[in-house]
């Protein structure tokens, strides 16, 4: 057996020498103290895996020592002794978080067992928490790029539910990387050596998101030519992801609702069947806003959010841009590429209503279409170049810096807002906050009365 420190508290002086000698034959490290309070100082100094303590001593009891021993170290594991077997009392050490109790007069050999017992516990505690940590640690995160406060956030809570079993709910806009985040769900958990199926609840019509999800027997309706498994049962042992979950109809959901707490489907036509699925869901709606209208169930939301993930949009995460950028270059064969300081601040002041697969898009087409080494402002798409503002306080011109013409910059202006309202010049005019006169001086001064914009 290992060595293992254990602090021993009693006040009875020769029990206390004789249970000391006893468990250092067993090879054990031993901590004597004759009262709590002497004992609990040597436990804040020493840290033992096992206290041993008296119920009944001067001063602090014993069940004040293993009170304060829980609130400082709760993984400690604490046996008590009493001389008065009564199952009153020990109810109460357990409720305190007592591993168990020893009557006097007891044995070696009694002791020695019940040591060996604790020990056994706090070696299977210790390796459960080993191996959580390693599943932690284990979270594939290498698709996930960020290192803004956001994104820290994100990294922690997927760490911390990884392992677990419980039903994660992901919300977000559309492109932020939900599907991503359920994949780093799975690999992190117990179940990463299971199947990850994903489905996505809007791409399939409603009549046949049923038998997808739960299967289908042969003959259970016109064409069902043989048995097949639905995505329940291909996912069982591992993770099932429901990407886009409140687009699922209304009349399935009690069925959805049914397989996550029963963990149990019943396939069309067919009868039912267990199934160990862990399920992670996705949505770009406002389910809250759903459930008021009656078109989600409130008893599957609450199932569903048992964790609840909001990921950020690209905008509320400026500052991952630059990352973001860097590694979808690599991704898409740009590695020796350059980035033009004026380009990269274009790219970082727009909004990205499409988050980072719209980002991810710009940069594979601005590294097929460059001009050369160096990605400039020109090799941009002509939506980022002409919105690079937001009207929020940032810039909306980002001059190059070798200059740009007055001039061509409010023809740039006036063109745009031509554009934007449809050739309407009242409308250009309120757009440009000037008097219509005035667009019309420029519109002559630019030679745009001659043709449309």
């Amino acid at each position: 057996m290992s060595k293992t420190t254990i602090l021993l508290i009693d006040d009875d002086d020769s029990l206390r020498r004789v249970t000391e000698f006893t468990l250092q034959e067993a090879g054990h490290s031993v901590l004597c103290a004759a009262s709590g309070e002497e004992g609990l100082q040597r436990f804040a100094a020493e840290e033992p895996t096992i206290v041993i303590t008296d119920i009944q001593m001067p001063g602090l009891s014993g069940y004040d020592v293993l009170r304060q021993v829980k609130a400082q170290r709760p993984e400690t594991i604490v046996i008590v002794i009493t001389a008065f077997a009564t199952v009153e009392k020990a109810v109460e050490a357990m409720k305190l978080g007592a591993f168990d109790y020893l009557t006097k007069p007891f044995s070696r050999d009694q002791l020695r067992l019940c040591v060996e017992r604790a020990l056994t516990v706090a070696g299977l505690k210790a390796e459960n928490q080993r191996l959580r940590e390693t599943l932690q640690d284990r979270c594939d995160f290498s698709r996930l790029v960020g290192n803004s406060a956001p994104m820290r956030e994100v990294f922690e809570i997927v760490r911390r539910v990884a392992a677990s079993e419980a039903t994660v709910l992901i919300s977000g806009e559309s492109g932020t990387g939900k599907e991503l985040v359920a994949r780093a769900l799975h690999h992190g958990s117990e179940r990463h050596e299971g199947p990850f199926v994903a489905v996505n609840c809007a791409a399939l019509p409603s009549e046949l998101l049923e038998s997808e999800l739960f299967g289908v027997k042969r003959g259970a309706f016109t064409g069902a030519i043989k048995d097949r498994q639905g995505k329940f049962e291909l996912a069982d042992g591992g993770t099932l992801f429901l990407d886009e979950i409140g687009e699922l109809p209304i009349e399935l959901q009690p069925k959805l609702l049914r397989a996550l707490q029963e963990r149990e489907i019943e396939p069309l036509g067919g009868s039912s069947r267990k199934v160990d699925v862990r399920l992670v869901a996705a949505t770009n709606r406002d389910l809250e806003g759903a459930m008021q209208q009656g078109r989600f169930r409130e008893d599957l939301y609450y199932r569903l959010a048992v964790i609840l993930l909001d990921l950020p949009s690209l905008r509320e995460r400026r500052d991952d841009i630059p990352l973001l950028i860097r590694h979808f270059l690599l991704r898409h064969g740009g590695e020796q590429l350059t980035l033009d300081p004026a380009a990269l601040r274009r790219l970082c002041a727009y909004d990205w209503p499409g988050n980072v697969r719209e980002l991810e898009n710009a940069v594979e087409r601005m590294v097929l279409l460059r001009r050369g080494d160096t990605i400039s402002v020109a090799d941009l798409p002509a939506k980022i170049v002409g919105m690079s503002g937001n009207g929020r306080g940032e810039r909306v011109l980002n001059l190059p810096d070798d200059g740009y013409s007055l001039e061509s910059i409010e023809k740039e202006a006036v063109l745009e807002a031509l554009a934007r309202c449809h050739n309407n010049q009242t409308k250009a005019a309120a757009f440009l906050r000037i008097p219509r006169h005035t667009l019309l001086y420029r519109m002559e001064k630019f030679g745009l009365h001659k043709e449309k914009p």
